[in-house]
């Protein structure tokens, strides 16, 4: 998976691994934290490397790619049978201040590095695999600054439900899991108490998300028993669209 290391992510990789997957996870910067989570998912009894991966650099896919298979075979693992994309980065502009900056920065990681993901990701997994990416409520309910980032996770969408199509001979099933507000540290260095307050208001659950309530989401996604469910995008947001 892509962007393991903290947040939602690091809720992914120790979901999959509670459920019994050898979790091959990526980071860029936080190598601390990546190892942390490998070493939580060691501690609870399951498998895990951590990967250095830059999402918007097209050569890297291939090598971790490769290393991830080889780490599998020596785990026991049949090969890549699960995808989850989740790297991604931020952005928070009015749209009279959105500059080509700005674009340049988030789309190769949110959109084209999911993409990427994907391709090489499907080239190498096993029949009837799953293919999950982290995508944002703010696609369907929009807050003022998020152009840039909504763009960025409606286009990962649509990358999820064209994949859908096209791998869906195969059994692959390709979805998306749209967090609403959740409760990560680039979260609370965002909002003030008060935003996260509101926020909370407004879900029928009382409460924002904890990154766990995202992992469970995909986690059941990544099931075999979700092989009826593809091309579809599950709001994991507590009710809040």
């Amino acid at each position: 998976m892509t962007g393991g290391s903290r947040g939602i992510g690091a809720a992914v990789a120790r979901r999959l691994a509670r459920d019994g997957a050898a979790v091959a996870l990526t980071f860029v910067e936080h190598e601390r934290a990546a190892a942390d989570v490998v070493a939580a998912i060691g501690a609870d009894g399951g498998t895990a490397r951590a990967f250095r991966l830059d999402v918007a650099d097209p050569a890297g896919f291939g090598p971790v790619v490769g290393a991830a298979q080889a780490f599998y075979a020596e785990a026991g693992a049949r090969g890549l049978g699960v995808l989850v994309a989740d790297a991604g980065i931020a952005a928070h502009q009015p749209l009279a201040a959105v500059d080509v900056a700005t674009w340049d920065r988030v789309m190769p990681v949110n959109a084209r590095g999911v993409l990427l993901a994907v391709q090489h990701a499907a080239a190498r997994m096993v029949d009837g695999g799953r293919i999950v990416a982290v995508s944002t409520v703010g696609t369907a309910w929009p807050s003022p600054g998020e152009t840039v980032y909504a763009a960025s996770k409606a286009a990962v969408e649509q990358i999820v439900r064209v994949a859908s199509r096209e791998l869906g001979g195969r059994g692959i099933t390709v979805n998306t899991v749209s967090a609403g507000p959740t409760d990560t540290d680039l979260l609370r260095a965002g909002a003030p108490p008060e935003a996260l307050a509101g926020a909370a208001a407004l879900t029928a659950l009382g409460r924002i998300g904890e990154p766990r309530d995202v992992a469970d989401v995909v986690g059941l996604l990544c099931r075999p028993e979700a092989g009826w469910l593809t091309g579809a995008n599950l709001r994991a947001d507590g009710g809040l669209t």
